[in-house]
């Protein structure tokens, strides 16, 4: 069966205003990403990665171009909308975690389930579930600040699983971690979309993330450049 095309970017620039002038951050981008694709986006701090991420779950909207997610064009929409999309369809592990202080871990990960009106007993169950997986089942009821820092990253990616999205992005997440806790988490992203079909868009200047991705992007100078996995590898 083929894979259907989930993410699409025709054309797609974003400039931000400094004063008088404009900033361009991505020029003419173009990217297609299909269910069960691993993608690896590489880039220097400062080089878009971010902005791109932004603009394929439409929290930022393109200055020139279109955005597509599931066939529609996330700038023709309304913001509610495009809410709406991430809300159901994406999930999202970024550097810094984000988790809530004031929620427990198991409150943290059932979130996304609640902004969707699917808090019932089996998404609870799905929620307890994925936080055994991470072996972080006994500590449900502990709040964020008491986890250590090799457990925050484990309840972000639960919250960004537990309602079962098509597309995950991650923003730097091993950025933080030590070398083992980040290739565990790199194992567990990787596993989702091999077993589920899931789409992860994975932003990084860690190259060592390249022997995982079925594809490798690069920012430069404001471009989308697709890179051969030996090429970046040397």
């Amino acid at each position: 069966m083929s894979a259907a095309l989930l993410v699409e970017l025709r054309g797609v620039s974003k400039h931000y205003g400094e004063g008088s002038s404009q900033r361009p951050v991505l020029n003419g981008v173009d990217l297609a990403i299909r269910t069960g694709e691993f993608v690896v986006l590489l880039g220097k701090s400062g080089s878009g990665k971010s902005t791109l991420l932004n603009l394929v779950s439409g929290m930022d909207l393109p200055s020139q171009g279109e955005v597509q997610f599931l066939g529609k064009v996330l700038n023709q929409v309304s913001e509610e909308e495009r809410t709406l999309i991430r809300r159901q369809h994406i999930g999202f592990v970024f550097q810094s975690f984000n988790l809530l202080p004031t929620l427990t871990v198991l409150e943290n990960v059932c979130l996304p389930l609640e902004l969707n009106g699917m808090l019932d007993p089996t998404h609870r169950t799905a929620a307890l579930q994925l936080l055994e997986k991470v072996a972080l089942l006994d500590r449900q009821q502990e709040y964020p600040d008491r986890l250590s820092g090799g457990e925050q990253p484990w309840v972000a990616i639960a919250r960004a699983l537990v309602h079962q999205p098509l597309l995950l992005l991650a923003d730097e997440p091993t950025g933080n971690l030590d070398e083992d806790t980040g290739r565990e988490v790199l194992d567990l992203l990787e596993a989702l979309c091999r077993e589920r079909r899931r789409a992860v868009l994975v932003a990084t200047h860690d190259r060592e993330m390249v022997s995982r991705a079925d594809r490798v992007l690069q920012m430069v100078h404001g471009h989308l450049v697709e890179r051969p996995k030996l090429q970046v590898a040397r």
